[in-house]
């Protein structure tokens, strides 16, 4: 099969497509004959070495894929084969043709969704999900979303609306501001002015997904009793926030914590769900061609992407 390989770290060169032999599914287990692969921020920092964990080299990288099940393995019943799904996969092998799941893993796309548009919401759609019920965000809440315009922010803008908060999105560049702003945002400031915090005033919950000086400087914005919530750092660093700081100010630091396998899938679920009623529409900002994970890498890498990216693997 046709899959991208990781043989050592480093920019996105090191990308390189390349062949691999046909996985197969052994009991319990799916084949998926892959169709989209999702890229996420931390396969970027993975690749790069500069990730908070690592993979073992050689890799295939990727941790998500939809498509539809071409085989399965022993003690997994046959209804499934020719089904629409999504799965994440442990970590690796997404950038591949074919791709192996355990079936508890597997979550079928319901209809009325795109498998694009499922793929777009396998990771991201999950993690916005925990961190909106985490923060738990009320109507008429002043809401800052930061990173509004990427693929986590810009589901952040929908689902904080949905829930009757005003929300304030925070992105560079006024293409990424517009965006926000048809997703339902009310307000939204170019954080590549220094004077964006004067812009926002002050606001009931954070979501940072950049960390570093933009998240000490919506840190600040927060009213006694408001929530932060850093689920990202786009700018290379966490945010430099301490309980201590928070408690001194009456400000709750929101730790959603790691979902379990059980967990992660109703989250997906719950996002799926969404996008079939109509509530969630994830942003596909770009597509790459399989053997173009490369510049997709490099894409994401300059910040000159909005939404997700996807990789078109069939």
């Amino acid at each position: 099969m046709r899959a991208v390989w990781l043989r050592e770290t480093g920019g996105p060169e090191v990308l390189v497509p390349g062949e691999a032999p046909d996985p197969v599914a052994g009991p319990g287990q799916a084949l998926i004959d892959v169709e989209l692969a999702n890229i996420t921020f931390v396969e970027t920092q993975l690749r790069a070495g500069t990730a908070p964990f690592s993979l073992d080299l050689p890799v295939i990288p990727g941790n998500g894929v939809g498509g539809v099940v071409a085989a399965v393995g022993g003690g997994v019943g046959e209804e499934l084969l020719g089904r629409r799904v999504v799965s994440s996969l442990g970590g690796s092998g997404g950038y591949a043709e074919l791709a192996v799941v355990d079936v508890g893993g597997i979550v079928e796309v319901p209809d009325g969704v795109g498998l694009d548009a499922a793929v777009a919401l396998l990771a991201d759609g999950r993690t916005a999900t925990s961190l909106v019920r985490a923060a738990a965000p009320q109507a008429g809440e002043r809401v800052l979303v930061e990173a509004a315009a990427g693929g986590v922010g810009s589901l952040l803008v929908q689902l904080s609306v949905s829930a009757g908060a005003v929300v304030i999105a925070a992105a560079g560049g006024e293409r990424k501001l517009e965006l926000a702003r048809s997703l339902g945002a009310e307000h939204a400031v170019d954080y590549t002015d220094r004077r964006w915090p004067e812009r926002v005033g002050e606001v009931d919950i954070v979501f940072d997904g950049v960390g570093g000086e933009t998240a000490a400087e919506a840190f600040k914005l927060l009213a006694p009793g408001g929530r932060m919530v850093s689920f990202g750092l786009a700018s290379g660093h966490w945010a430099p926030v301490s309980e201590d700081d928070a408690a001194e100010r009456g400000i709750e630091l929101v730790h959603p914590g790691r979902p379990s396998l059980e967990e992660q899938r109703e989250l997906t679920e719950s996002a799926l769900e969404e996008a079939a009623a109509g509530r969630l529409r994830p942003v596909i900002g770009q597509r790459f061609p399989l053997e173009r994970a490369a510049e997709a890498h490099a894409a994401i890498e300059s910040r000159s992407t909005v939404g997700k990216t996807l990789l078109e693997v069939s």
